[in-house]
């Protein structure tokens, strides 16, 4: 990712996951984005250069626009050492064209060259687009959170 696109990056996915969270009914409207700023910060505490993160403009062709972004960083867990995606954003007016198929096929080799043998992410609920394109690439349910909304009592 250009330094010059990172802080435009951040503002609008800050916004986009503090949405998904208020869809997904894990957060409350108010205070969300700024729960979202906090976790941005914590999770990117050097922007661009916190170690062990990568992040990337997705393009429209080599020489192409940038269509969207994606985000992981390596990540030890239980012994192992993997990719954790955390984010990936396809502009709108781009979505359904073939560009997160094509971000997540060109990141498995940059994954498998620094060693690591998986990529892990986490989807929404609702987002069964997302999810449907996971399970084409191959990804496999690994957890299942579920939330059930009961109504206050007085």
């Amino acid at each position: 990712m250009r330094p010059e696109v990172f802080a435009d990056y951040v503002e609008s996915s800050v916004a986009g996951y503090a949405e998904e969270n208020v869809a997904a009914g894990r957060w409350q409207q108010d205070g969300a984005l700024e729960r979202s700023a906090a976790e941005f910060r914590e999770l990117l505490p050097r922007g661009l250069a916190t170690p062990d993160n990568h992040l990337f403009e997705i393009k429209a062709s080599d020489d192409g626009p940038t269509v969207g972004f994606i985000w992981f960083a390596t990540e030890d867990r239980h012994g192992r050492r993997g990719a954790y995606v955390y984010d990936v954003v396809v502009d709108a007016a781009h979505r359904r064209q073939g560009h997160a198929r094509r971000a997540f096929l060109a990141l498995e080799p940059i994954v498998a060259g620094l060693g690591l043998n998986s990529i892990g992410l986490h989807v929404f609920g609702h987002n069964t687009g997302a999810q449907a394109l996971y399970a084409e690439l191959g990804y496999v349910v690994t957890g299942l959170n579920m939330l059930k909304t009961l109504a206050a009592r007085a």
